[in-house]
């Protein structure tokens, strides 16, 4: 465990109960949904990889236009 993390737990041990269970949640609801990222994105390399391929071409041909922003 990092000191940062432990620094944190400390810090969290001196909240009451309902605080602590709350601080908990938000925790475990972020590490579910950035294990859940990771999983989408790495299931998606192939489809990414052939819109990456799909733009350099239309690049090529000439058939995108700059981005422009106001």
């Amino acid at each position: 465990m990092t000191l940062l993390l432990e620094q944190a737990f400390t810090e969290a041990k001196k909240l009451e109960a309902r605080d602590q269970d709350a601080l908990a949640a938000v925790i475990l609801e972020e590490m579910l949904a950035e294990r859940s990222w990771d999983e989408s994105f790495a299931r998606s390399q192939d489809k990414l990889e052939a819109l990456a391929d799909e733009a350099l071409n239309q690049y090529r041909q000439g058939k995108t236009k700059p981005l422009t922003f106001n």
